[in-house]
């Protein structure tokens, strides 16, 4: 079981006996949809029913015309600290987390010091015990360093963090990622690659496609992603590994990941919003469309779409990547690889999916929420006797993403100036409200 720190205390907290009922919302959970009830007492979900009775001194919330459903999960966010916290902290990051509907996160290893021993990680997990307003789950390093050589100590971390990851980094040598695989699976850990060959880069900063060739810029190739992927999923399929792909953004990466479950392979993969709504003709001359893996051609956002929907593509995570606003002012070229989206994540995506009809409010919420909980042993979920980890979505408000009202430190989004539909209204982690609009 993983070892979580005490979280945030917030302004908004109520009495832990005081019942909470959410009146009359669609409940979505287990791939269906119901108009119910939900009474939280304690910090856990106490009843799920229809027309649950409220009480002298209980508090009810009307949901109605409003989704309810288990608190998202991201599996792959940067919140900076300790050792980068001028771009983000745990606390501004979990804020911008709890207002976008999310209740759990899982915290990437590019830190001061990298969490690579039980003492550095010890470091992280003291802020996030002191600041978080959600769950936070940090990734150690797969590598000592993230340099891509020596494994870390699996079995001393493997109880505190969601799993390993050397993300901002591919592991190059395939002799390291072979025994890390092996070390893993023999301790049932999951390995979440960023998956980046070095010497396929050639200096390269956005997709190597028809803006690049339009505009001058150096472009970074498919292979570079889709290459490495095949090696591990070779090495996943040697060693029994638990392989988790992070932010796939290439056709050739779905194709190799479909035919890799197929064949029983134990993988499973993430892409983020930018890559399912975007293409490279898409692209602006600012660093606010600067990431890494970039936003690639029609072809590949097209073939990500089509594995969402045939389950090739098991999660939507945002990477949620923050710079100061000097760093991302550099244009195309100069500016700082990443972008934010905690607090776009559900909108964009029930906008340009849902309400297009690419998928159901179910499958959305799966993605989003239900899968992450499964694939990485999480827990939680629309049950009685639950965490009352729960958000509520208005599916009808429509608003412009606007950076300057973000609670995150960070400022960059592509999906600025955009309108779009769903907006989170209330996040309550563990029976506590710990955003309400």
């Amino acid at each position: 079981m993983l070892i979580i720190g005490r979280l945030f205390k917030s302004l908004f907290l109520c009495d832990d006996m005081e019942r909470i009922i959410l009146k009359g919302g669609t409940v979505v959970r287990g791939g269906g949809s119901v108009m119910a009830d939900i009474a939280v007492r304690g910090g856990v979900i106490e009843r799920i029913a229809d027309d649950i009775t409220v009480g002298a001194g209980d508090r009810a919330i009307d949901c109605a015309g409003r989704i309810v459903a288990s608190g998202l999960v991201d599996l792959h966010v940067h919140l900076r600290e300790p050792g980068f916290s001028a771009k983000e902290t745990i606390a501004t990051g979990t804020a911008a987390a709890a207002r976008g509907g999310f209740t759990t996160v899982c915290a990437m290893p590019n830190l001061d010091p990298a969490p690579d021993s039980t003492e550095n990680l010890r470091r992280e997990r003291d802020i996030i015990a002191r600041d978080a307003k959600i769950k936070v789950l940090p990734y150690a390093t797969i590598t000592l360093g993230r340099k891509g050589e020596r494994s870390v100590d699996f079995a001393a971390l493997k109880p505190y963090v969601a799993g390993f990851s050397d993300d901002g980094s591919g592991v190059q040598s395939d002799a390291a990622m072979r025994t890390a695989m092996t070390e893993a699976a023999a301790l049932d850990c999951i390995i979440a690659a960023h998956c980046e060959v070095n010497e396929l880069l050639r200096g390269g900063y956005i997709h190597d496609g028809e803006y690049a060739a339009l505009h001058g810029h150096k472009g970074i190739c498919s292979e570079s992603e889709w290459r490495q992927i095949e090696r591990d999923i070779e090495l996943a399929a040697a060693t029994g590994c638990r392989y988790h792909v992070c932010h796939i953004s290439t056709k050739e990466s779905v194709a190799l990941i479909r035919e890799a479950k197929r064949s029983g392979v134990r993988i499973t993969c993430e892409t983020g919003p930018h890559y399912l709504t975007m293409c490279d003709m898409d692209l602006k001359e600012e660093g606010r469309f600067k990431m890494n893996p970039p936003i690639r051609s029609a072809a590949d956002r097209d073939a990500l779409l089509e594995g969402v929907q045939d389950g090739t593509i098991d999660v939507i995570a945002t990477d949620h990547a923050p710079h100061t606003a000097e760093e991302k002012s550099r244009g195309l070229a100069g500016s700082a690889m990443g972008v934010v989206g905690l607090e776009t994540s559900f909108a964009v995506i029930y906008t340009k999916l849902v309400l297009t009809g690419v998928i159901t409010p179910e499958k959305m919420i799966d993605l989003m929420s239900e899968a992450p909980r499964r694939i990485f042993s999480l827990g939680g979920g629309l049950a009685e006797g639950e965490a009352a980890d729960i958000a509520v979505f208005d599916t009808d408000r429509e608003f412009a993403v606007d950076p300057a009202t973000f609670l995150s430190k960070g400022r960059s989004t592509p999906f600025e100036g955009w309108r779009l539909r769903g907006d989170c209204v209330l996040t309550m982690s563990d029976g506590r409200i710990v955003y309400e609009r």
